[in-house]
């Protein structure tokens, strides 16, 4: 292993143990207390199979076949989640085939960023995660099930989902992706379009057309935004079969794929031989896994957040300090929009998850040792899934890359860092994509144009008030302010100033996944501005120093002038109500920082 990553692991262990020993002590009671549906009385047992037919009553009477709970975040709004719709089905089918039953214990919700960005509903994308957690909790809170089967792919949805299965860890969970559409027009072009339209150059209808033309079927979006750093994440953990996060919907693999996840989490329950509970996978060395995973692809900045969560629901505290660790000694292997030209296809086609876990696992980057879905530890992530005679099997990846303008090994890397850094100064602390930035642009000291919406910075953009180098400042976007909305409104107009020649930058406390690219970005600022951040003391004209290489960022105002400025204030009223906003005040209240996952649910803990 190399030392860096051997350190960081023991790191969090040790910093956890108290926290991991207590989680530990409560999923082996929960254990104790199974199987569950022994537990229920016959009034509770005859509603739980009420709806069944009469052969799975049978199996769960007789408390001796697994049944499996599926959560599922189908709708057919989100492009990603519609291949869901005959999903229970297929794995009910599958699951009876092997002798036992499947249920589906509950739906959870499933909001699209890309529908709702720069809309009022984006100020309910973050909140959404936990609120799926609770739902999923509610949905496997009825003791009859064995095991576990998430269906979710995008932004919150995983995540939350996770959450909930590691509150249930002594239960085993297969995730079931169902693979991105196929590719549509390049995401280079699409972001050409997006900028001409910034400058009035091309008209809406001009603009709809290359958006319809990239999003234009069933399937998770092909970039390499936070849901498909979502299925990289939970493959690297061991939490989906291996080879299974980008095969295309509808094809005879992803079927066949499918029906082998429904089957294999009935072997991996405790009625079964090869016990495998969730809270057994999850562990310090597999965090780490997803960590490295991440930042060897440039994945979704959002994660900065997600994997802080689910980490402590499975008992262990890591902060962005592992983060930056890891990234300094973490090659960038991948070219993947936005930080490439190419989509998530072309990573698959190029060697995928087999390609990337081989090559990390030999650079020592990767802790093989670990309990998966799968059964074998980490190197049988090596393999890929291909049909032969109707049925699965795997087979040995490539040992190198097919396509090194998208995938390379750790050897012979883009960078010889990840595509993160961690920054900290009198604004408080901040994390930057690094993977995609124009090489010069990693320090960058310019006068602040503060505004407190993305609205705004358009409206000032169009009127031509931006022209010269500048940071901008967005703030009060945190996520006890507005539920901390993704900003992508943002990025056509500053990439436009940044073609024009002016040195620019962001800093926002909110967030913007995937979306910064090349405009150098110090997002989820902490504090934020409600909570008293210095970011809420800013004002136009102050110098703003933001440096990607000595991870520093600061206002250059002396510190008494700075103690002394009172703290900017702003009516956020209008982003409380409407569009339902107004049922969410207590989460808005009791949102935990950005680096301690921007959370609610474990303020008991």
């Amino acid at each position: 292993m190399h030392p860096v990553i051997e350190r960081v692991t023991q790191r969090i262990e040790e910093r956890s143990a108290a926290d991991r020993q207590r989680y530990l002590e409560q999923m082996a009671a929960a254990r104790r207390k199974g199987p569950h549906r022994g537990a229920l009385s016959c009034g509770n047992l005859a509603h739980g199979f009420a709806a069944c037919g009469k052969e799975d009553k049978g199996e769960l009477r007789s408390l001796t076949r697994a049944n499996i709970g599926i959560v599922t975040a189908y709708n057919d709004m989100l492009s990603a989640h519609q291949p869901y719709h005959d999903y229970p089905d297929k794995l009910k089918a599958a699951i009876r085939d092997v002798g036992s039953v499947a249920q589906v214990a509950g739906g959870v919700p499933a909001m699209c960023d890309g529908v709702t960005q720069g809309q009022p509903g984006m100020e309910l994308s973050l909140v959404s995660r936990d609120v799926i957690a609770m739902a999923a909790a509610v949905s496997l809170s009825h003791n009859m099930f064995d095991g576990g089967l998430m269906l979710g792919i995008c932004d919150k949805i995983v995540p939350g989902l996770l959450l909930a299965a590691l509150r249930f860890g002594h239960l085993p969970f297969v995730f079931v992706p169902a693979g991105p559409m196929p590719s549509g027009i390049t995401n280079k072009e699409k972001a050409r379009v997006r900028e001409l339209y910034a400058e009035g150059k091309v008209s809406k209808d001009d603009l709809l057309e290359a958006e319809a033309a990239s999003y234009h079927s069933p399937g998770t979006c092909t970039f390499y935004g936070t849901a498909n750093s979502n299925q990289l994440v939970v493959e690297i953990m061991g939490l989906q079969l291996p080879g299974s996060s980008f095969v295309n919907p509808g094809s005879e693999l992803r079927e066949a794929l499918t029906r082998v996840a429904a089957q294999q989490v009935t072997r991996i329950t405790d009625l079964g031989t090869d016990y495998t509970p969730i809270s057994e996978i999850v562990t310090a060395k597999s965090i780490v896994n997803g960590l490295v995973g991440l930042l060897a692809t440039g994945g979704s900045t959002n994660h900065t957040m997600h994997l802080i969560a689910v980490a402590r629901a499975a008992g262990y505290r890591i902060d962005w300090d592992d983060f930056a660790e890891i990234s300094s000694v973490t090659p960038l292997v991948t070219r993947i929009y936005p930080n490439g030209d190419a989509d998530i296809n072309h990573f698959q086609r190029a060697g995928g998850m087999a390609f990337l876990v081989r090559t990390l696992l030999d650079a020592g980057l990767l802790h093989e040792d670990v309990k998966t879905v799968a059964g074998q530890g980490l190197r049988r992530y090596t393999q890929k899934p291909e049909m032969e005679n109707g049925k699965v099997v795997w087979r040995d990846g490539p040992e190198k890359s097919l396509d090194t303008d998208v995938l390379r090994g750790a050897d012979a890397p883009f960078s010889d860092h990840g595509g993160l850094a961690v920054l900290s100064g009198n604004l408080g602390r901040a994390v930057m994509k690094t993977s995609a930035i124009p090489e010069g642009t990693e320090i960058i000291t310019a006068p602040a144009v503060v505004m407190s919406s993305q609205h705004e910075l358009e409206e000032r953009f169009k009127a031509g008030e931006l022209d010269r180098d500048c940071v901008v400042v967005v703030r009060f976007q945190g996520p006890k302010a507005i539920g901390m909305p993704e900003l992508h409104k943002l990025t056509p107009p500053l990439g436009v100033l940044q073609k024009r020649g002016y040195k620019v930058a962001l800093v926002t406390d909110g967030r913007m996944s995937g979306a910064s690219g090349k405009v150098p970005a110090a997002i989820h600022v902490t504090p934020e501005a409600v909570d008293g951040g210095v970011i809420g003391k800013i004002q136009d004209g102050d110098l703003v120093r933001l440096d990607a290489l000595s991870g520093t960022l600061d206002v250059l105002v002396e510190s008494d002038a700075l103690e002394q400025r009172a703290q900017a204030t702003l009516d956020l009223s209008d982003s409380h109500q409407g569009m339902g906003r107004e049922l969410f005040g207590v989460f808005r209240t009791n949102y935990s920082g950005a680096e301690e996952g921007a959370c609610v649910l474990f303020s008991e803990q």
